[in-house]
């Protein structure tokens, strides 16, 4: 299978993700409070991702794939989410949306490079090898060429 569509995915899902963090730190701005601004979100997130399960379910789970389901599956994802998004609404428009996406990615890129070598959140392992290690201080400095113009 060709790798360009899922790349071409990867790279639109990073507008979309760069786009909302404009608009939801203006949002975070004119309420006051990037913590109000992540929960108006959440909620029109919620409403919208209702919309396309309803439309999309073939099937609503049994209980017995429900109960196996680890509790802390439940809100692990939804609390990091929160924390992050938020800190985004908050440091966008101190940073600037440029250098704020770049250091947010970076902070990614060197975290799924830890989780990816010793195989967090039951992952395949994918070892540090010295060209990731390249690539973070390339993209360091991207970084200081992003924030520095």
């Amino acid at each position: 299978m060709s790798q360009f569509t899922p790349i071409l995915l990867a790279f639109i899902g990073g507008i979309f993700l760069a786009a909302h963090g404009g608009f939801n730190s203006q949002l975070s701005e004119l309420l006051k409070s990037p913590l109000l601004a992540s929960f108006a979100a959440y909620i029109f997130s919620a409403a919208i991702a209702f919309v396309g399960v309803a439309l999309n379910l073939k099937a609503l789970p049994s209980f017995d794939q429900l109960k196996v389901i680890p509790h802390h599956l439940w809100f692990a994802g939804a609390l990091f989410s929160v924390v992050g998004i938020t800190l985004y609404y908050y440091t966008i428009p101190k940073l600037g949306i440029a250098t704020m996406i770049s250091i947010g990615l970076f902070g990614q890129i060197v975290f799924s490079i830890l989780a990816g070598h010793y195989g967090w959140f039951g992952l395949p392992t994918e070892p540090i090898a010295y060209k990731k290690v390249i690539g973070v201080v390339a993209m360091t400095l991207g970084i200081l060429l992003i924030k520095n113009t």
